[in-house]
């Protein structure tokens, strides 16, 4: 899966931030390397990602831990991610003792 998921995807939806915020600084997008590891940015947070595939039942879902900033101070939590279909992700991503949001996006063309 994690050759399926590798590569950049566009988020075009977030549970808890809307859009003006969500693309402030450049088009929102998290984005898959090999062995795991990545990086994303929406609004002012960053983060890099390690991860790994896990199969919960039968469900194969991608988990990661991060760090990163949040408006220039450190931040750092943990999210997932699965397949909707081969074009579309639905994801989570959780800042330690903090927010957490549900959010959905698309393979970048």
């Amino acid at each position: 899966m994690v050759v399926k998921i590798k590569g950049i995807w566009h988020i075009y939806e977030m549970e808890m931030w809307d859009e003006d915020y969500m693309n402030m600084e450049t088009q929102a997008y998290i984005e898959i390397k090999e062995k795991g590891l990545g990086n994303f940015q929406f609004g002012l947070v960053i983060g890099n990602i390690d991860g790994e595939l896990v199969d919960y039942k039968g469900i194969e879902m991608f988990e990661f831990t991060w760090e990163g900033q949040d408006e220039n101070d450190p931040a750092f939590g943990s999210g997932w991610l699965r397949f909707i279909d081969e074009n579309n992700l639905e994801g989570k991503i959780k800042f330690h003792l903090g927010d957490s949001s549900r959010f959905w996006a698309k393979r970048s063309e």
